[in-house]
């Protein structure tokens, strides 16, 4: 089994984005400091901007993105994963893709995941959130294999709003992740609510590591993120995370040995039976079938 330690970096980013890229770039110097092979930094590491007009005025193709640019440096400078959890990044149809991307320890990409679900809510508070105006939403859940010293570890993809879909990290799980991610840019109220909660959930339903690096505090947008990056084991259980809604950093050690021992003792993705929901559609009277994870069993 794989051991390696994983360092989750909490950020403010604002509306410039070379000051976002080199606060990101002092977090992971501190977090190899601390001993880390693996980092990850929160949902829109290099931009938080409501505005469409300024965010698109500011944005980089993604082969000139500075931020992107860095963290490969920093990979290949520490030999080390380094995973912007997500920026933005401009598409030829106008629109924008709220895109994670992996750096491997010689500076290359091994993987980008364009985050699926747009959060797209009203909240109690007044805040409304339209995200599907700005972002054209992914297709495809995304699986990496990473090499570490001490071997081998997949880890699926995730980005905020999408962990309220279980489905997507079920799917990660089944094609072998035993590391689930997903950073975020979390609203104070829904994290204050839910943050812990879910991450907790899609680790235990799972038996995996989740990962999950956020952004925190008042951003110069105006909008209010929760904070507490979290790193949680395959048993539920907070093993990392910080404290509050400041900038910093937390590291865990990873052992993929866990999630081998969690899913033998609750074996949910190989006990899984595809079943039926009758009438489900529309009142039609027809037959839901939900195949599940046995299908290939």
């Amino acid at each position: 089994m794989t051991k390696f330690r994983a360092a989750v970096l909490q950020m403010r980013s604002g509306t410039e984005p070379e000051r976002n890229v080199a606060a990101f770039s002092a977090l992971v110097e501190k977090a190899v400091v601390a001993g880390a092979d693996y980092v990850q930094s929160p949902e829109m590491t290099g931009m938080v901007e409501r505005d469409k007009a300024s965010l698109m005025a500011r944005l980089r193709p993604e082969a000139a993105d500075p931020l992107l640019a860095e963290a490969a440096r920093l990979a290949a400078t520490h030999r080390i994963h380094v995973h912007v959890g997500s920026t933005a990044v401009p598409l030829e149809d106008g629109r924008v893709a709220n895109r994670a991307f992996l750096f491997g320890p010689d500076g290359g990409k091994l993987a980008s995941y364009d985050k699926i679900h747009m959060f797209d809510v009203d909240l109690d508070n007044g805040e409304s959130w339209r995200e599907s105006r700005t972002y054209r939403p992914g297709e495809n859940a995304v699986t990496a294999d990473l090499d570490f010293k001490g071997g081998p570890a997949r880890l699926g993809f995730a980005v905020c709003y999408d962990m309220r879909f279980p489905h997507l990290f079920r799917e990660e799980a089944l094609a072998g992740a035993e590391i689930l991610t997903s950073p975020a840019a979390f609203t104070r109220q829904t994290g204050e609510a839910h943050w812990h909660v879910l991450l907790r959930a899609r680790a235990i339903e799972n038996g995996a590591f989740v990962i999950a690096a956020a952004q925190g505090g008042l951003h110069e947008d105006r909008r209010e993120t929760f904070g507490h990056s979290l790193i949680v084991d395959p048993w539920g259980r907070v093993i990392a995370e910080v404290d509050g809604n400041e900038p910093g950093i937390a590291v865990a050690e990873i052992d993929t040995a866990a999630v081998a021992d969690a899913r033998a003792k609750i074996p949910n993705l190989v006990n899984a039976r595809p079943f039926a929901v009758p009438g489900a559609a529309g009142g039609s009277g027809e037959t839901i079938r939900v195949t599940g994870a046995l299908a290939a069993e």
